[in-house]
Parts: C-alpha cells; sequence; structure tokens
C-alpha cells in the first residue's frame, strides 16, 4: 500500500484525508484509535501519531481528552480541503503534461477526447 516515494507517515496523513473528504470518516464522527488503524495500516504507531498530529494541523480532526479523535464537523473546512486536493493534483498533472511538451490547449483536447 505504502511506497518508497515519500515518508509512510505522510503517505497515511493522504490516506485519512481522503476518507474524510470523500464521507468514509464523517463530519463529527469519531475515528479509529492509534492501535487500531496502527493494526489496519500495519504500520508503527508513532507513524499514525504522526498522520493523525497533520490531520489535526490541517483541521480535519480535533481530539477530546479521554474520548478519541473526531473528524470535524465543520463541513466548509472538509469541503475547503477537498478544493485543495483537488487542486494540487491538477497542478501536478498539468506540470507533468506540460513537462512531455504538452500546450494547455492540447492538454484540454486530450481530456475531451478521454471523455
Amino acid at each position: 500500500m505504502f511506497s518508497n516515494d515519500s515518508p509512510i507517515y505522510l503517505q497515511l496523513f493522504q490516506k485519512l484525508a481522503l476518507d474524510i473528504v470523500t464521507g468514509k470518516y464523517k463530519a463529527g464522527e469519531k475515528i479509529p484509535s492509534v492501535r487500531e488503524l496502527s493494526s489496519i495500516y500495519k504500520v508503527n504507531p508513532n507513524t499514525v501519531q504522526k498522520a493523525l498530529n497533520e490531520l489535526e494541523g490541517v483541521d480535519l480532526i480535533y481530539t477530546e481528552r479521554t474520548n478519541g479523535k473526531f473528524v470535524t464537523s465543520n463541513k466548509k473546512k472538509i469541503d475547503s480541503y477537498l478544493q485543495k486536493m483537488a487542486k494540487d493534483k491538477t497542478v501536478f498533472y498539468l506540470n507533468d503534461m506540460k513537462n512531455l511538451g504538452y500546450s494547455y490547449k492540447e492538454i484540454i483536447s486530450i481530456i475531451e477526447r478521454i471523455k
């Protein structure tokens, strides 16, 4: 599941963020514990904790003392992060295509042919 391209905690952060913005974990829902996530993804609990710290840093989750970690109830925050993810992927794609020598007009033509 994880590649050697970037640190595992960042890949896990991206996976969990995707799960939040696509609704696998709903707004206000409790997410699995560090131990559970560690078992699910077969990674060290410290790796999971670093990923969760990143999610908290972008306000997608919050901690309730003694109750665990929860997805934010702020749907605008979730939608905003979804838009950020979409923009990042689009910029990455456009840069790759430009590096292949395509113009924006040619890229649009390719996309239109695919759909």
